[in-house]
């Protein structure tokens, strides 16, 4: 397979990915107390938001490089 096709389905894979998942989210811990012995956390989960356009172009790049490969 060539290096091209190999990278559009990449793009396709990720595409899909990003599509369905409509964001990444993560968790941080902050310290609220640190008093000898004792200790409190919090936690705050947090999301990154990826636009459903950027799946789309991501997916459509990728459809273009399996055919540009698939041509030549």
């Amino acid at each position: 397979m060539k290096p091209v096709a190999i990278l559009g389905v990449i793009l396709i894979i990720i595409g899909i990915v990003a599509l369905a998942y409509q964001g990444i989210t993560y968790t941080t811990k902050d310290k609220v107390v640190d008093l000898g012995p004792l200790k409190v956390e919090a936690k705050h989960e947090k999301t990154i938001p990826l636009p459903p356009i950027l799946g789309v172009a991501a997916l459509l790049g990728g459809v273009v490089l399996v055919a540009v490969s698939a041509r030549r």
